[in-house]
């Protein structure tokens, strides 16, 4: 079973998953403790304002964007898109360091939570599909794992250890005493 999880993984390829850190849930936290005194005081009708917390959890929730083998999945408060590699022209940056996909027709879709630095991370997921701007990744890195492995020759056996003087490991030839 474990094994053919793990084979299931190894098809799948690279995976990397761009979402708003977890810390958003502590600032959340303290807005609701922060609300409820006003939300709860002595007038009369101002529960409302736990909207705004709520919207905040969904939006934290919700807002990522997947890179796969496959694609991008681009996930919104209100909608999801799938975008294969096959049907993106190139990725455009903003001049606030976002990186929206542009799409064979010119179109372009932001790519939440993705900035450029993390760009090198989105050309090793696509398999250099998506080039490396930055040049942090050499073009041998990009490859799939499977072209990696039958390009390269089976691992050897390692070498056994010699064996190490008393000297090096700091002991004395001495016999312990009884």
């Amino acid at each position: 079973m474990a094994e053919k999880e793990q084979d299931q993984r190894a098809d799948e390829g690279r995976k990397a998953v761009f979402k708003i850190p977890s810390t958003a849930y502590m600032a959340i936290a303290l807005l609701t403790v922060c609300v409820t005194p006003i939300a709860l005081g002595e007038i009369n009708g101002l529960q409302w304002l736990y909207i705004f917390p709520i919207a905040l959890f969904v939006f934290v929730v919700r807002t990522r964007t997947v890179a796969t083998r496959q694609g991008l999945a681009v996930r919104t408060v209100f909608g999801k898109r799938d975008l294969p590699w096959s049907s993106l022209k190139g990725l455009a940056i903003t001049g606030r360091a976002r990186v929206r996909a542009v799409l064979g027709d010119d179109t372009q879709v932001t790519l939440p939570t993705v900035r450029t630095r993390h760009l090198p991370v989105l050309a090793l997921v696509s398999e250099g599909k998506i080039k490396d701007p930055s040049g942090v990744l050499s073009d041998e890195e990009l490859k799939p794992a499977a072209e990696k492995a039958a390009a390269t020759p089976a691992e050897k056996a390692p070498e056994p250890a010699p064996e190490a003087t008393s000297a090096e490991t700091g002991g004395s030839k001495a016999e312990p005493s009884e």
